[in-house]
């Protein structure tokens, strides 16, 4: 197929960005799988997976903005990222990286996973892959648990401190502002690459006590390919995402507490198994691949694909 892909954001991301993350694994699963893959990002954005075609960011921004414009001829269709102000003349679809307030989307919306998709009104949804090779496996740990991602109130990342302040445990917080001064906290600030996987490896487990409904999740994938299990909360995607051999979930504070200690007795082959088989970027590629040709044939996107 000729897939074209837009992005609103430039690629690859410094930084997290996990949805500017997910855009380039795509872009590299597909063309894997065989696929003629285009990228539409703003200038400067630079893929060695893909055609990049440049995209001034302040026509991005104009209310009048129209892709259609950009599209190369021969385009079978066009998977967009970010919402799109006028509907293309192709055929399209949207993946939602995020909640809408209303709980309401489009019929050619995508979601990133059931729990996101039932909350839209929707059976429709892809898991989010990673490329393994891009994270290190370690069985062995250094001792210390992981908060990775932004510092806001419904990650839970004070569910994480005290967590692991309660749990006698050192805690690493990446991400953002720094959050305390405790003896029992190191704070790494935002990271990415290469340090970013040396945490992830070396963590006994990353805390992921979410206070909202996470529509997926990208750190428990990179953590369970890691071969570092996760301890969260039940909101949301989590409950699909890690299963036993991933980690451990829990309703309250105390309840992550007690689950801490049973953390120290789970297999890190286990966590990356799971990360590998579900959650590669691979699978991700081919679940769009299934969308993209039932919505060209029929108008209508199919359900998602439960793990198996």
């Amino acid at each position: 197929m000729r897939i074209a892909l837009y992005s609103n954001s430039p690629l690859p991301v410094h930084g997290y960005g996990g949805t500017q993350r997910v855009v380039v694994w795509l872009a590299r699963g597909l063309v894997e799988l065989g696929h003629q893959v285009t990228v539409l990002a703003p200038a400067g954005s630079r893929l060695r997976e893909a055609h990049v075609i440049g995209l001034d960011l302040e026509a991005i921004r104009r209310p009048d903005f129209n892709v259609s414009r950009y599209l190369p001829e021969g385009i079978d269709i066009l998977h967009a990222h970010a919402r799109l102000p006028s509907p293309p003349a192709h055929p399209f679809v949207f993946t939602l990286h995020g909640n809408r307030q209303d709980g309401t989307a489009a019929s050619n919306t995508i979601f990133l996973s059931a729990d996101h998709a039932r909350r839209h009104g929707s059976t429709t949804f892809v898991y989010n892959g990673v490329d393994p090779s891009e994270y290190i496996f370690r069985s062995p740990k250094d001792g210390y648990d992981l908060f990775l991602g932004r510092l806001h109130s419904v990650k839970g990342y004070r569910w994480a401190i005290h967590g692991a302040r309660r749990s006698g445990k050192t805690l690493v917080v990446a991400g953002g502002w720094r959050p305390s001064w405790r003896r029992s906290l190191r704070y790494e600030g935002s990271v990415d690459g290469t340090r970013k996987a040396e945490l992830l490896a070396g963590a006994d487990c990353l805390w992921m006590p979410a206070l909202w409904e996470e529509p997926f999740g990208l750190t428990l994938v990179e953590a369970m390919m890691s071969g570092t299990p996760v301890l969260g909360t039940r909101r949301g995607a989590l409950p699909e995402v890690v299963s036993p051999d991933g980690g451990l979930l829990g309703d309250t504070l105390d309840e992550l507490v007690r689950l801490r200690a049973d953390i120290e007795w789970m297999d890190s082959e286990a966590c990356r198994k799971r990360a590998e088989t579900y959650f590669n970027h691979i699978r991700m590629a081919e679940r769009y691949v299934r969308m993209y040709w039932e919505y060209l044939t029929t108008s209508r996107l199919p359900s998602g694909e439960t793990l198996s």
